[in-house]
């Protein structure tokens, strides 16, 4: 059995691509947390400590600060590798698809659901690197997806504005009902 012979062994860090970047955005991203405290949460006078409303947020928002502060000690003193920022790039990218939700909310209401379901269905998946048949599939999910939450499931989501410049009648209104 192997008995760890000195206390810097014990405490040995392997450091991986990305690690400072991600312990000084976590480290600042708690500071930022309590700094906030003072407009999130209150104090109550003539309550005991460990009743106040404020103190298990500050307790847990002020171990945060700590952890995240050894954290970003130890990747500070750990030696450097490299590989950082091609970590930090994938981590870049995947705000993409977050970007990509963010616009699909904002045609929703214009294009109408079923129309910016399938297109997005349609990018996406081109994007995604898929072609032919699988794009075809995802639009036809898409069309799926429309059909059964709105249509089935009665799931109220806004017609399109894209839809009320169709001619008033019975193919306007079931586009707005239901597609």
């Amino acid at each position: 059995m192997a008995y760890v012979q000195t206390l810097k062994d014990l405490f040995k860090r392997y450091r991986r691509p990305g690690d400072l970047v991600f312990a000084t955005v976590f480290f600042l991203f708690s500071l930022v947390a309590l700094l906030s405290l003072g407009t999130q949460v209150a104090w109550v006078a003539g309550n005991e400590l460990a009743a106040q409303p404020a103190f298990w947020p500050t307790v847990a928002v002020g171990a945060m600060v700590v952890c995240a502060g050894f954290h970003l000690a130890g990747s500070l003193a750990s030696p450097r590798i490299s590989g950082r920022w091609a970590e930090v790039w994938i981590w870049v990218r995947s705000f993409e698809y977050a970007a990509w939700f963010m616009l699909y909310v904002l045609v929703v209401p214009r294009a109408g659901y079923l129309v910016a379901t399938v297109i997005f269905a349609f990018v996406l998946s081109l994007r995604a690197g898929y072609r032919r048949s699988a794009v075809l599939a995802a639009m036809l999910g898409g069309v799926a997806v429309v059909v059964i939450f709105k249509g089935l499931l009665g799931v109220h989501v806004p017609g399109g504005d894209l839809y009320r410049l169709l001619p008033p009648g019975p193919v306007r209104t079931f586009l707005l009902s239901y597609l």
